[in-house]
C-alpha cells in the first residue's frame, strides 16, 4: 500500500481538495496544507513503510498505537492536534475535521478500486489505525479549543454584564450624594428639584437592581415606551445640573420642541445620556461649557452632548466606545461609560456617534426614530 499511496499522492490530495471544495463555505487553505491531510499520507506512508520493514515500534512513533488513550504523543497526533485547532481558527466545526480525515480514506478506497490494487488485510488495519488515532487528537484538540473560546466568551460576557451594573449603580448613587449635599448645604426640603433628583436617583438603582433579579431568574420584559423628549431632556439637565456644578462647568440646555418624542426603554437612554454628560463635565476644560440640546433631523430625533476637551487624539474616535477603554490617566472608573451608553441606545433601535472638532472639543450624538407622542 506505502507504495501505491507514494505513486498516487498527488492524486489523492488533488481528490481530496475537491471533496473540501464541494462543501459549502468550504475549500483547502493553507493552513490545511501545512498540518492536514498531505502531511497525514506522507505519515500514513512511512508507517506503512515501517511495518513492511518489521520495525513495529518505529511506526508507533510516527502514528501511535491502535486505541491509544494518550493524545498528541506520535508524530502524527502532533500534526493532528494542530490541523484540529487550525480548523476552529478558521470557523469550521467538529464534523469538517472528520470529514477531512473520511475525505482521505474514500479517496484512497476508490482510486484503489479504479486501478484494481490490492491491499493486504494487515494493510487495511493500519490505515484505519492511523485515520482513528488522528480524528480522535484533532477532535479532541479541537474541542477543547472550541470549549475554552465559549469558557472565555461567557467569562467576558458576565463580566461586561457585572461591569455594566456597578457602573449604574455607581453613577446614580453618585447623584444622589451631590443631591444630598445640596440639600444639607442649602437647608433644602426634599420636596423641591433636588430631592427630586435624590428620589430618581434612589429609584434609579432600585429598577438597576430589579433589572438584574429578573435577568438572574427569566430574562428582561419589555420595557419600552413613547415619551416626550423635552421632559427627558428637561430630567436628565435637572441631574446633570448637580454634576456641572462640582465640576466648575457651565452647563446650557437649550429649549426643546414640545411635540418631540421618541420610543425606547427611557431609564435606560436616560442612565446613556447621563453617561455622555458625565463624561463632557470630566474632560472638558475648566471654566468651559457643556452643551445639551436636541432637536428634528429627517424624522430622526438628535440629541448632541457638545463639550470643551480640546479635540481627540488621532485614532482615538475608533476606540472610544470599546469596553474597558479609559481616555486619561485617572483610573477611577471602568471604562464603561461609553460602551453602556452605546449598547443602550442601539438596543432602542438608535446609534451614537462622536464627531471631533479639533482644537475645540467634541459632540457626541444620540440618533433615535420620531415618533408620535400617544
Amino acid at each position: 500500500m506505502h507504495n501505491f499511496l507514494t505513486n498516487n499522492r498527488e492524486e489523492l490530495i488533488l481528490r481530496c481538495k475537491s471533496k473540501v471544495a464541494q462543501r459549502p463555505r468550504r475549500a483547502a487553505t493553507e493552513q490545511q496544507l501545512a498540518n492536514g491531510i498531505p502531511l497525514f499520507l506522507g505519515q500514513l506512508i512511512r508507517t506503512l513503510a515501517a511495518e513492511e520493514a518489521d520495525k513495529p515500534a518505529e511506526g508507533i512513533r510516527i502514528s501511535g498505537p491502535a486505541g491509544g488513550d494518550l493524545p498528541a504523543l506520535s508524530e502524527m497526533g502532533v500534526s493532528a492536534t494542530a490541523h484540529g485547532k487550525e480548523l476552529l481558527k478558521l470557523g469550521y466545526t467538529v464534523d469538517q475535521v472528520v470529514h477531512d480525515y473520511g475525505d482521505l480514506c474514500q479517496a484512497i478506497t476508490d482510486l484503489a478500486f479504479e486501478r484494481d490494487a490490492p491491499f493486504a488485510v494487515a494493510e487495511f488495519r493500519t490505515l484505519n489505525r492511523c485515520l482513528d488515532n488522528a480524528i480522535a487528537d484533532a477532535v479532541t484538540e479541537f474541542s477543547f479549543q472550541r470549549d475554552t473560546q465559549i469558557a472565555r466568551q461567557q467569562s467576558h460576557d458576565a463580566n461586561e454584564r457585572f461591569g455594566f451594573l456597578v457602573h449604574e449603580l455607581r453613577n446614580s448613587l453618585g447623584t444622589a450624594t451631590l443631591a444630598i449635599h445640596a440639600l444639607e448645604l442649602g437647608g433644602m426640603t426634599v420636596g423641591g428639584a433636588t430631592g427630586a433628583v435624590l428620589k430618581r436617583s434612589l429609584s434609579a438603582m432600585g429598577n438597576l437592581i430589579s433589572r438584574a433579579v429578573a435577568e438572574v431568574r427569566s430574562g428582561l420584559p419589555e420595557q419600552r415606551q413613547t415619551f416626550s423628549v423635552n421632559s427627558f431632556i428637561h430630567e436628565a439637565e435637572t441631574a446633570a445640573q448637580l454634576v456641572a456644578s462640582a465640576a466648575g462647568c457651565v452647563f446650557e440646555v437649550p429649549p426643546v420642541d414640545a411635540l418631540l418624542a421618541i420610543r425606547g426603554n427611557r431609564e435606560m437612554l436616560l442612565a446613556a445620556l447621563a453617561n455622555l454628560l458625565q463624561n463632557a463635565f470630566k474632560f472638558t476644560d475648566p471654566d468651559t461649557e457643556v452643551v445639551l440640546k436636541a432637536y428634528l433631523l429627517d424624522e430622526h430625533v438628535l440629541i448632541d452632548v457638545e463639550d470643551h476637551c480640546g479635540g481627540l487624539p488621532p485614532g482615538s474616535a475608533a476606540r472610544m466606545f470599546s469596553p474597558f477603554n479609559q481616555r486619561n490617566h485617572d483610573k477611577s472608573g471602568l471604562g464603561l461609560g461609553l460602551s453602556i451608553a452605546r449598547q443602550s441606545i442601539e438596543a432602542d433601535f438608535g446609534t451614537l456617534t462622536v464627531r471631533d472638532v479639533p482644537g475645540t472639543g467634541c459632540v457626541f450624538t444620540i440618533h433615535l426614530p420620531r415618533h408620535a407622542l400617544p
